[in-house]
C-alpha cells in the first residue's frame, strides 16, 4: 500500500512526509474496505441510473437571438488585426 501511495505522489509531483503517507494509507484502506462492502450488495434487477430521481431534459431549445455586430465588439477590444481579436502568444 505504501508503495502505491509513493508512486501516486511521485506521479502527482507531491512530496509527502512519512506521517502523511501513513494517514493516506489508512484512508485508502478505509475506502477500499467500504468498496468491498458495496460490492457485496445484491443489485440484481436494479436498473442502472445516472440520477437518483427521474429527470427530463432541462436544456432549452436553440434559438437565434440578436448579437453584437463584429465592428462594435472589435472597436472595444484591446487589440485587433485583420478583423479578428489579437491575443498575446502564450506558447513559445
Amino acid at each position: 500500500m505504501k508503495m502505491d501511495i509513493e508512486k501516486v505522489a511521485r506521479l502527482a509531483r507531491l512530496e509527502l512526509t512519512e506521517g502523511e503517507k501513513e494517514t493516506f494509507g489508512d484512508q485508502l484502506e478505509q475506502i477500499l474496505t467500504y468498496m468491498e462492502q458495496l460490492n457485496r450488495v445484491d443489485t440484481a434487477g436494479v436498473e442502472p441510473t445516472s440520477h437518483a430521481i427521474p429527470i427530463d431534459n432541462v436544456f432549452r431549445e436553440d434559438e437565434v437571438k440578436p448579437s453584437f455586430q463584429r465592428k462594435e465588439v472589435l472597436d472595444i477590444s484591446p487589440d485587433q488585426e485583420d478583423d479578428h481579436f489579437k491575443v498575446p502568444r502564450i506558447i513559445e
